[in-house]
């Protein structure tokens, strides 16, 4: 079974240091990253799942839910790589890089 420990604990640590950033940092760029590299990570789950449909896109829901989702968004990537017998782990770093890539963006 494929192992998406590396990019499970990226995304933990990136959603608590959303969760306990201010009000203000989140406004400032930090929660549109995080959404935006949970809108990838849904994208990139939904193309193993359901190839050739296309993605739907993850809502705003503010940026107190960002962490949330961005967490769900991943664990769904996560579960369908461990799953999709021709993904490899390849991908699972590529997921974690973009997760690091995104921390550092915002800041956080």
């Amino acid at each position: 079974m494929l192992d998406t420990t590396g990019l499970t604990a990226a995304v933990e640590r990136f959603a608590d240091r959303l969760r306990a950033a201010p009000q203000s940092r989140l406004q400032r760029g930090a929660a549109a990253e995080a959404l935006e590299l949970a809108r990838e990570l849904a994208r990139r789950a939904q193309g193993v799942e359901s190839p050739g449909t296309p993605p739907r896109i993850m809502p705003d829901a503010g940026v107190f839910a960002v962490a949330d989702q961005l967490t769900v968004a991943a664990a769904d990537l996560a579960e369908a790589l461990r799953t999709a017998p021709s993904r490899g782990a390849a991908e699972v770093d590529e997921a974690a890089e973009l997760v690091r890539a995104a921390r550092e963006r915002a800041g956080l």
